[in-house]
């Protein structure tokens, strides 16, 4: 029987890099809207490399606070405008691929942001598809298990 490798698997691949600190971190952005009487959608977004459905994250920027890079990777990647939540989430890891062919763990800290506004040109509107959807469906479709967990969470939000 093949063994499948786990995402916990992945992550142990790396533990020497985390202990080295060569592990990276960025921040994301939760984005949801309250439906009429419909309830509560949140928004997937593809990656330009892969493919996966994921939220909006990205690098630390100089002179932002965590949130407002949040809200900066919103706009971007997805075209999303709306006030992220100071107070994080939550966070989940991945395994970053990097331009000159590196994996390093990224950890992704998590912000909530309604989304107050959306437009259909943004800076990477060409390079991603977006989604909005009940975040229990959004749950099936990530991969990565916390940030599935962060999904979930969402549905009781909607509740």
């Amino acid at each position: 029987m093949k063994k499948v490798k786990t995402q916990l698997n992945r992550l142990a691949d790396h533990t020497r890099t985390i202990l080295d600190g060569r592990s990276t971190q960025q921040y994301g952005a939760l984005c949801f809207r309250t439906i009429a009487d419909d309830g509560l959608e949140v928004l997937l977004i593809t990656t330009r490399e892969t493919g996966r459905w994921t939220i909006p994250k990205g690098w630390p920027i100089d002179g932002l606070a965590p949130h407002e890079v949040a809200e900066r990777e919103a706009w971007e990647e997805a075209g999303v405008k709306g006030r992220a939540k100071k107070r994080i989430f939550g966070h989940f890891v991945y395994i970053k691929s990097l331009e000159d062919g590196q994996q390093v763990p990224a950890f992704v800290e998590v912000h909530l942001l309604k989304a107050h506004d959306t437009k259909k040109r943004f800076p990477e509107c060409k390079s991603r598809t977006l989604a909005w959807m009940r975040p229990a469906e959004a749950a099936s479709l990530v991969y990565e298990p916390e940030l599935r967990g962060l999904l979930r969470r969402m549905e009781k939000h909607a509740g």
